[in-house]
């Protein structure tokens, strides 16, 4: 099976999708969507901004490549009666049966930027976005300081070395890199822009019960865990990322969890 698709499928993100659903919404309501638009949703798990995409009026195909996160967001539209979003099992590597120019906007926010090709990834969405259409990425930084970026740096730490050939999904977030793979895929560089933004993680619970969440749910952590396990650090990591956890709490309540990440956010309007 396909590694990224054994990563994602390894836990259940829903649970932590839970607590980003507002930010979705707030991003979603930024994007400029009409009805009657044809958005992809890129990496959507189980539409955390797919179905605010939805809920606008477009008309969305979600794809992802972990078939639990599918099926939670097909369970997601037809509870919330929504006829006009379709969700399937695909890779942004190569989104193989969807023909080119088909999308107004492609949305991918946090989600193709942990697919390993991603060179790939970015002729991908080009081929499937109409001439004038849009794609935009939500894609974490590296080493920033905020809350997503640590906790990946502080996993990285404990888990084996990567594979031979493994690409970093943190370099989407550098803006050179951005611009290199679009390039690959036809794109100029005055077609893209960038900005920073924010999403905030809002948990019913304490900061530790927080990182919980991620250790039982979140594939990186799970494996992360597991290697530290096998050394005997499974405590270390644990205090690692309690400490983060807490120091990152701006709720100012006993109780709930509130943490902001910063992200670059990516524009690029197809030629």
């Amino acid at each position: 099976m396909n590694p990224n698709q054994v990563l994602w499928e390894k836990g259940d993100f829903t649970r932590l999708a839970s607590t980003m659903r507002s930010s979705g919404e707030a991003l979603v309501s930024t994007l400029g969507i009409r009805p009657g638009m044809r958005v992809m949703d890129l990496g959507c798990g189980d539409g955390t901004t797919a179905i605010p995409e939805a809920r606008l009026g477009a008309e969305v195909l979600g794809v992802d490549i972990a078939r639990n996160l599918v099926e939670a967001g097909q369970r997601r539209a037809v509870e919330m009666g929504l006829s006009n979003i379709t969700f399937r099992q695909g890779d942004a590597c190569d989104l193989k049966g969807i023909g080119d120019g088909l999308f107004d906007l492609v949305v991918t926010i946090f989600g193709a930027m942990f697919a390993p090709r991603p060179v790939d990834v970015a002729k991908a969405m080009v081929r499937v976005t109409r001439s004038g259409g849009r794609i935009v990425m939500g894609n974490w930084i590296p080493n920033d300081p905020t809350l997503v970026a640590q906790l990946l740096k502080i996993s990285a730490a404990y888990a084996p070395p990567p594979p031979e050939g493994f690409v970093s999904p943190m370099l989407w977030g550098v803006e050179s890199h951005v611009l290199e793979r679009f390039s690959a895929a036809g794109v100029p560089a005055d077609a893209i822009s960038f900005s920073r933004d924010t999403f905030v993680f809002r948990f019913e619970g304490s900061p530790a019960g927080f990182v919980d969440e991620f250790r039982q749910w979140y594939g990186p952590t799970m494996n992360a865990f597991d290697a530290a396990a096998k050394n005997g650090k499974e405590a270390l990591l644990q205090g690692e990322l309690e400490t983060l956890f807490a120091a990152q709490n701006q709720s100012g309540r006993s109780g709930h969890t509130e943490v902001p990440a910063t992200f670059l956010r990516v524009t690029v309007t197809k030629p």
